[in-house]
């Protein structure tokens, strides 16, 4: 594990040796999470590619400032974005400290830190949402996105509230002994998934929930369900000209397979048929922890099948 500033905030990170593929993996988190859930895939891919990990700001081991300004650290003279329209896109988001393009600018500091100019970004649901902000944001590194249990465009306001106040529920019962009641991982096991995780996954779940910070942890549930976030998302998806590819847990409760057709209907690869959507039969939420093999098989051969 390695830390690293950005913008003044530090991240902690893992880089795998570079590899004669000439672009590297970047894999984001998604909500409650950490970079450690991407270890099953990354130990079946860092042999043909070079693979980044990273906790998200306020997430994992990266730290989070309540007092966090991005002002004075845009760079926005340096990103070259697609056209007019994209453009448009970009600047309409609203700018908080814990929006998916806040993030997004988080992830273009650490690849411009790190050196790394020729990227396929993969994220997890909130994880998925950041990379196509990312994409959007620097065409000319990010070759492509591959978005997992990531989808939605839809927004259906008796169903956004309700998640929103059950999640907002969620995080007021985290005491920081809530890790150390005995069994209480077993209730993690069977979260959000189809079958029960291994109690190791089930530990990480309960330490990351317990160790988010409280105003990263709301600010991202919040910010990124709002009606206008939600509703931007095909427009981005549109106008994003790299590949986007969508991976579905088939018995996915927490973003249904139809919410992640519907988005990747949105790009240009979909061609009516669904060419950039690909279903992962025993699986729910937690895909890269459910069903890593078919997950790494999957990145490989779409960036292989790219390069």
């Amino acid at each position: 594990m390695a830390t690293i500033e950005i913008f003044g905030v530090p991240h902690s990170y893992e880089l795998t040796a570079p590899t004669s593929c000439p672009h590297a993996l970047v894999f984001i988190h998604g909500w409650l999470n950490s970079r450690g859930y991407w270890q099953p895939v990354i130990s079946r891919l860092s042999d043909d590619f070079q693979c980044l990990s990273y906790d998200l700001r306020g997430f994992g081991k990266s730290q989070s400032r309540s007092k966090f300004q991005l002002e004075g650290t845009e760079r926005v003279s340096q990103l070259k974005f697609i056209n007019d329209t994209t453009t448009q896109v970009v600047n309409d988001s609203v700018d908080s400290l814990y929006s998916p393009s806040a993030y997004a600018k988080d992830l273009i500091a650490l690849l411009e830190t790190l050196n790394i100019g020729s990227v396929w970004l993969i994220g997890h649901s909130l994880g998925g949402t950041i990379a196509l902000w990312t994409a959007a944001k620097l065409p000319e590194c990010v070759k492509g996105v591959i978005c997992i249990n990531a989808g939605g465009g839809i927004y259906l306001k008796e169903a956004f509230e309700q998640f929103r106040a059950t999640g907002q529920k969620f995080l007021q019962v985290r005491p920081r002994w809530l890790y150390q009641v005995p069994l209480i991982d077993l209730l993690f096991t069977k979260t959000s998934v189809l079958r029960p995780l291994a109690r190791y996954w089930a530990r990480q779940r309960v330490i990351d929930f317990v160790v988010a910070d409280p105003e990263a942890a709301l600010g991202t549930l919040l910010d990124s369900t709002t009606e206008d976030e939600v509703n931007r998302l095909p427009q981005l998806v549109s106008q994003v000209k790299q590949p986007v590819y969508f991976l579905a847990g088939a018995d996915d409760k927490v973003m249904e397979p139809k919410y992640v057709r519907h988005l990747a209907s949105f790009h240009r690869l979909f061609q009516y048929v669904g060419d950039n959507y690909i279903e992962i039969p025993d699986c729910g939420h937690l895909a890269m922890l459910e069903q890593p093999d078919a997950v790494a098989d999957h990145i490989r051969s779409l960036v292989i099948g790219d390069w």
